[in-house]
């Protein structure tokens, strides 16, 4: 079977505030970017060892917004526990705060942030089951 990748996409209205976000609370690199290619700029950012990555994109002259609630989520699954102590430690350096997620079950099993455009990331304790 061939490998395969998943890339996640979305709108913003400011990708310098995702980009420092994802990068400096979360831990991505910036795997990519563009300019104005028919109309839109945009920013890759992920893991270069890991089969995701997210694609945030500014549309020139139009208004993204923000997240539409408060279950639009990523949830990323730390199952290591030097990588789940290194992501709160990262989170704390950048001054992100933790959010109440609208979902209990969240909280019981890991941290809610929101990026700057109001999306939650979860960062769940143990692995995917």
């Amino acid at each position: 079977m061939r490998a395969q990748h998943l890339r996640v996409a979305r709108p913003s209205d400011d990708l310098g505030a995702l980009v420092a976000f994802y990068r400096d609370a979360l831990g991505f690199a910036v795997i990519g970017s563009f300019e104005d290619h028919a109309g839109f700029d945009g920013v890759m950012l992920g893991h270069p060892d890991q089969p995701y990555h997210v694609e945030f994109t500014r549309e020139r002259g139009a208004h993204a917004g923000r997240a539409p609630s408060a279950e639009h989520l990523l949830v990323f699954y730390l199952a290591d526990e030097a990588a789940w102590d290194e992501a709160l430690a990262r989170l704390d350096r950048a001054g992100v705060a933790r959010v109440a997620s609208h979902n209990p079950y969240w909280d019981e099993h890991g941290v809610t942030v929101e990026d700057p455009d109001g999306y939650r990331i979860v960062l769940h304790r143990g692995p995917w089951r």
